[in-house]
């Protein structure tokens, strides 16, 4: 019979007993590894040959803090909980040592804290960043650590969320001692020079925080983390937590502990901890082995020194692989290497890069007019014109002169990759990577797996992703993949606003207040509103039918594509690029809806953030249905990393369950129910009947 393996290894090494965690990856505070420390801290106390104990990880992590999977579940709460663990460690009448290495993190640094003592490696990684979770520490670490360091130092520490090397607070409470060798040796050798000494236990809870002028001190900061902060709740609350710390420490501690627990009920804590556990969830995908072997990308060709391209590039030259960047004409190629010199220079001119790291990226560039030089690219991404037939021209060159076992990319963000992999004598080796522009700049990489796709062609784009420091999300393959067919429906919602009555700066800022970086129109414009254009007019040629005139196309028709023609739905100022509402805009509404017998009526912006945002969420949910996307989360991470969604909504498919799916389907049916409406207002089969089974997509 086959038993689940301790996560705590128990040793003597004569009067010392040491305590080693043992959860791999990181070490994560679930139950069955405190259940552990307490039985340890008991067997050591229980032993009369023990003098002193050591509690120690491993060289990655002495721990990463609580495991998030248990939060809201029943076993998060199961004792010993953290603070119980901790409250034992502290209470042991005999000296326990904290020896860390690797990360100690969150809940980790708080059982640290907890110890008598704490060595460590000088890199040993220490913080506390629950407020990135929407949460503060829970388990005395607002109370603890301003004792150990000051008011002030804790008090950065624990708002930014930063961690910090050991060695920035060596000779203070908080670390006794550096170890250079061996660390569980100097933690063993540093406890028995503690039974040596005889003296009595210093405990955190003991001391008194040191600060000037607390009261102005937390007052300033009070001001500047609320005047920041904004809608999160939880960096005041950290604020309001180590100001607890003035108080007795057990009186801290109640405080701190009530203000955790309010946080952990608020929808923005539970719009960040589905972000933290989307992240990890994307990298599994459904059909993809773990562990498939990866294919070496040593070198990149990209194909396109434009806009895309360029940025493109940019990530490779980032991560220090060198990189073939072919164009069609000289001036083009000039331009896109001047393009790329000024980004870095700008950021040189920041402080981020020096001199001499702009010149070693710009030397990994092979500059080229030819095909030939992608011949020994493991990885070739074009970024040319949104067109098939340009598309077709590209990959058929590309297949003659790549390399056998090369990966083929498209960084298409509409067309079939299937078609486009049916152009080469290689299919398998054909994968669609959807950069974001700017691409040097946006986190989400969409990775677009074709019908023939390889296995290792799949897993090595996923790690190469994070190689490049990219959030990958898979998708399968369909019209504008999860994010661009998601957003056409957000589109023609914004549209039909416009129809009914409602002005493009009406419906940007009500989106806007909802929290989104940009409304549709600011967004159309700074994108170019010829691109959705030239997509309408190809989805209606590929249909056979004319195309359905929308205002927009009035716009495009009168030269008014957006920021780059200095007018679109809003005009812009010479060198600015602020929109400024356009009468001329407004006429041309105001003419569509005259010719197609529409009478304006009122729009609040309620209405405006259910259309535009229920729309998303019913389009989330077919893309789920038709296996498009894998989860729920992955199309969150989409949207929050590519499409400028509000951070603390959590994405569409979780703002719909915040609020309710039967709300959500009682709406689209009202929308679905309006004289003329579009059939695609009728709620998506997989959302009611999740609504009417009162689940939820996550």
């Amino acid at each position: 019979m086959s038993t689940t393996p301790s996560p705590i290894i128990y040793a003597t090494h004569g009067p010392v007993a040491v305590v080693t965690l043992d959860s791999p990856p990181v070490n994560g505070l679930g139950h069955a590894l405190r259940c552990g420390i307490v039985a340890a801290l008991d067997r050591a106390l229980a032993d009369p040959q023990v003098q002193a104990i050591v509690l120690t990880g491993s060289d990655r992590a002495f721990s990463g803090g609580a495991d998030v999977r248990e939060f809201g579940t029943p076993r998060a709460t199961m004792e010993p909980t953290l603070p119980s663990v901790i409250r034992a460690l502290d209470d042991s009448p005999k000296p326990v040592v904290a020896a860390i290495a690797g990360v100690c993190l969150g809940g980790g640094l708080e059982l640290a804290l907890g110890c008598h003592y704490r060595v460590a490696k000088a890199d040993a990684s220490l913080g506390l960043p629950e407020v990135k979770l929407g949460l503060l520490p829970g388990a005395g670490g607002t109370q603890r650590l301003p004792r150990l360091i000051g008011l002030e130092a804790a008090l950065n520490m624990i708002v930014s969320g930063q961690s910090a090397p050991a060695k920035a607070f060596d000779g203070t409470p908080l670390v006794q001692a550096l170890v250079e060798g061996d660390l569980v040796e100097g933690a063993i050798a540093f406890a028995q020079q503690v039974v040596a000494r005889g003296e009595s236990l210093p405990r955190a809870r003991d001391l008194k925080v040191k600060q000037p002028d607390a009261e102005a001190f937390l007052q300033f900061a009070r001001n500047t983390v609320a005047a920041v902060s904004k809608p999160f709740p939880a960096p005041l609350q950290c604020v309001e937590a180590v100001a607890a710390a003035l108080k007795p420490f057990d009186e801290g501690l109640q405080t701190e502990r009530r203000l955790f627990q309010a946080l952990m009920l608020t929808p923005e804590s539970r719009a960040l901890r589905h972000v933290f556990q989307g992240e990890r969830a994307a990298a599994k995908v459904p059909g993809l082995p773990e562990g498939t072997a990866l294919r070496p990308i040593a070198r990149v060709g990209v194909i396109g020194a434009g806009t895309m391209g360029g940025g493109i590039t940019m990530n490779f030259l980032n991560a220090g692989i060198p990189v073939a960047l072919l164009e069609t004409r000289q001036e083009a190629l000039d331009r896109g290497l001047a393009t790329i010199r000024r980004n870095y220079e700008n950021s040189m001119k920041k402080g981020k890069l020096t001199p001499e790291q702009v010149e070693q990226r710009m030397a990994l560039i092979t500059p080229t007019l030819d095909y030939a030089a992608l011949a020994d690219a493991d990885l070739v991404i074009e970024a040319v014109f949104e067109e098939m037939a340009v598309k077709e021209a590209v990959f058929r060159q590309l297949d003659g002169v790549a390399r056998p076992g090369a990966i083929l990319a498209s960084n298409t963000s509409y067309l079939d990759i299937d078609r486009i992999a049916g152009f080469t004598q290689r299919p398998q080796d054909v994968i669609g990577l959807h950069f974001f522009s700017p691409a040097n700049v946006m986190r989400l990489l969409e990775v677009v797996r074709g019908a023939q796709t390889a296995p290792d062609v799949l897993a090595t784009c996923l790690a190469l992703a994070k190689k490049i420091r990219k959030v990958a999300v898979v998708s399968g393959v369909c019209d504008g993949f999860i994010g661009n067919r998601m957003l056409a429906r957000y589109g023609n919602a914004a549209q039909e606003l416009i129809n009914a009555g409602a002005l493009p700066q009406q419906i940007d800022g009500a989106l806007q207040r909802f929290g989104l970086a940009m409304g549709p129109f600011r967004m159309g414009d700074l994108a170019g509103l010829d691109i959705g254009w030239a997509t309408r007019k190809r989805k209606a040629a590929e249909a056979g039918k004319p195309m359905e005139p929308i205002v927009a196309d009035r716009l495009c028709e009168a030269g008014r594509f957006g920021q780059k023609t200095g007018a679109g739905w809003y005009r812009y100022e010479a060198g600015n690029r602020n929109p400024i509402p356009d009468s001329v805009t407004e006429q041309l509404i105001a003419e569509y809806r005259a010719a197609h017998g529409i009478t304006a009526r009122k729009i609040g912006d309620e209405e405006i953030v259910e259309r535009c945002i229920f729309a998303l969420v019913n389009e989330g949910a077919r893309i789920l249905e038709e296996g498009i996307a894998a989860r729920a989360s992955d199309i969150d991470l989409v949207y929050l990393n590519g499409y400028g969604f509000p951070l603390h909504r959590g994405g569409p498919m979780l703002y719909a369950d915040i609020v309710g799916l039967p709300q959500v389907v009682r709406s689209l049916r009202r929308f679905a129910a309006e004289p003329g409406a579009d059939p695609s207002w009728q709620p998506a089969p997989l959302l009611v009947r999740l609504a009417e089974e009162c689940k939820s997509f996550n």
